[in-house]
């Protein structure tokens, strides 16, 4: 059983607890197809450390890259996917924590974490390992993942959380909320997304995908191109073939089966564009994730 926020149309976020909505994994970036995970948004707040390697990280069309040792928060709502173009591998903590286990009254959310979360001049910062009060929240990071499997891990990763947020607020007058002029092509985008995830498992054209966000195809191909470095049709088939590993790992369905709930047009360009993508069939990747909870690690939950 998994607890699932959903709000504003964001992706579903797997918890590791239920009712506690954090989520905290160690990754490889060669896990992912082409070195690069699907673009993507939530309501939590994201941390990523770097262990060891380099991983490009693109953030609404920002594109910065994290060194060994560095790290990242970034803030709700935001369009975000790490990768690598030259394929170097990076091993990194990934943690997502939803805003509400901050929330301990009215008066705090009211005044020290709705401020940071509407604070539109703070979708991302990067964490330096060099910094005081950054270097303090990867050091948290690293307790928080040390932690995960500790009898008290649920009451501990909340206190750590709420010491990420007061380092946060002693870099920045972050209370002080900054309006800065709103982003029409990520509200497009985020149309589309949206489009897709409810839609994918139907026939899906490029006209369809385009009229969800009232623009041409060539603008949608270009607002998909520019914060998800990846076409329309290519974003659906990797979210399709997101979805097919989850129905892999949690369903008896036959590959077939599989293959027309998540949208594909028939077994064998599915299994072909599987193999393409995951280095595996999707009957070897099933019968390996029986044997062994390895690939489910990096596979299925390692990085949102």
């Amino acid at each position: 059983m998994e607890f699932t926020l959903k709000i504003d149309q964001s992706e579903d976020v797997q918890y590791d607890i239920v009712d506690f909505p954090a989520y905290v994994r160690k990754g490889y970036l060669s896990s992912y197809p082409d070195y690069r995970a699907i673009s993507h948004w939530h309501d939590d707040i994201e941390l990523i450390l770097i262990l060891s390697g380099q991983m490009n990280y693109n953030i609404n069309g920002n594109v910065i890259l994290l060194n060994t040792g560095e790290g990242l928060f970034v803030n709700g709502k935001q369009f975000h996917y790490g990768y690598s173009n030259e394929h170097i591998e990076c091993k990194f903590i990934c943690i997502l924590l939803h805003p509400i286990l901050l929330c301990s009254s009215p008066y705090v959310e009211r005044n020290y974490i709705t401020p940071v979360l509407q604070n539109e001049a703070l979708p991302y910062r990067i964490l330096h390992k060099d910094t005081k009060h950054e270097k303090d929240i990867l050091k948290t990071i690293q307790k928080i993942y040390d932690l995960r499997s500790s009898e008290l891990c649920a009451f501990h990763i909340q206190r750590l959380f709420f010491e990420i947020w007061e380092s946060l607020l002693l870099l920045s007058d972050s209370t002080k909320q900054i309006t800065m002029p709103r982003n029409q092509h990520l509200t497009l985008l985020k149309d589309m997304i949206h489009y897709i995830h409810k839609n994918y498992a139907s026939k899906i054209t490029l006209s369809d995908i385009s009229a969800a966000g009232k623009v041409g195809k060539t603008t949608c191909t270009s607002i998909f191109q520019k914060y998800t470095n990846e076409t329309p049709i290519s974003y659906l088939t990797n979210f399709r073939l997101k979805k097919s590993l989850e129905l892999l790992l949690s369903t008896d369905k036959t590959i077939s089966e599989i293959c027309y709930q998540v949208g594909f047009s028939g077994a064998s360009y599915y299994t072909e564009t599987f193999h393409k993508a995951y280095g595996y069939t999707p009957k070897r990747y099933r019968s390996l994730n029986s044997k062994s909870d390895i690939l489910q690690s990096t596979f299925g939950k390692s990085f949102y």
